[in-house]
């Protein structure tokens, strides 16, 4: 089994809505934990399911984010109000275009 580096730096692109007023842009973290917090316990719920965590060369989608975050090898403290929900149908989000 491999052992994941939350140590490591991280890009968070959020999911693009179609209203694009007020919505996140991509982010850049010392750590995964620290991204993946923001993810989980900051970020509006509704924008998790299309959202992209970028660490090194893989990419984690939103439910791969909920599984690290919830892991207990996760070493930050966790909000226990955040556990939202990813839901499996999002009319709200655009698919990631990435380069390459």
């Amino acid at each position: 089994m491999t052992v994941f580096d939350y140590n490591a730096g991280a890009g968070l692109y959020p999911c693009k809505t179609i209203n694009r007023r007020g919505s996140l842009g991509y982010k850049r973290f010392d750590s995964v934990a620290e991204a993946l917090r923001f993810a989980i316990e900051d970020m509006p719920a509704s924008l998790l399911r299309g959202s992209v965590l970028e660490v090194e060369e893989a990419r984690f989608d939103g439910l791969q984010m909920r599984k690290l975050y919830e892991a207990d090898a996760y070493p930050l403290t966790r909000r226990p109000e955040t556990h939202h929900v990813i839901a499996r149908k999002s009319g709200n989000c655009e698919k990631l275009k990435t380069k390459g």
